[in-house]
């Protein structure tokens, strides 16, 4: 039976509400992606070009993060969770693949966003980690039943 981590990013909350849904309906362990500097709502405003995620997307900053999976090998399949930036993956998202070893592994990635499609984000991911098995994108809104996110990952 596969062993599945629920591995999530969340600036606003909203993200982490969708993966602990996820992590319910399929079973799976929860691990958050934590910055060592937290967001404020100053820090996520996109319209500002002098906000911290603007400048982080802009110069491909990667932010330090504080914690550590010390567990990767029990799991095969791996659920990461994040909202879209700019069209593609926070680079705190960049910088969790880096650090952690997801060779061998099935990766699902699933997203938040008002509005924007996963397809830019996707391939982003594909194009960035390219030795990765991203097996499927989808994006989340949070209203979908438990079966909707157990058939995704059938």
């Amino acid at each position: 039976m596969s062993k599945i981590l629920v591995s999530y990013f969340s600036a606003s909350g909203k993200t982490k509400k969708v993966a602990q849904k996820v992590a319910t309906a399929v079973n799976g362990d929860l691990f958050e992606i934590e910055p060592k500097e937290k967001y404020t709502e100053e820090d996520l405003d996109w319209t500002n070009k002098q906000s911290r995620s603007s400048i982080e997307m802009n110069n491909n900053v990667k932010p330090e993060i504080v914690n550590k999976i010390s567990n990767l090998e029990e799991y095969d399949t791996i659920c990461l969770a994040f909202p879209i930036w700019w069209y593609k993956e926070p680079t705190i998202i960049d910088k969790f693949l880096e650090e952690n070893n997801m060779n061998g592994k099935k990766i699902y990635v699933f997203v938040t966003s008002g509005s924007s499609p996963i397809d830019s984000t996707y391939k982003s991911l594909q194009n960035n980690f390219p030795n990765l098995n991203f097996v499927s994108g989808k994006r989340f809104t949070g209203n979908e039943l438990e079966t909707d996110y157990k058939s995704w990952l059938a």
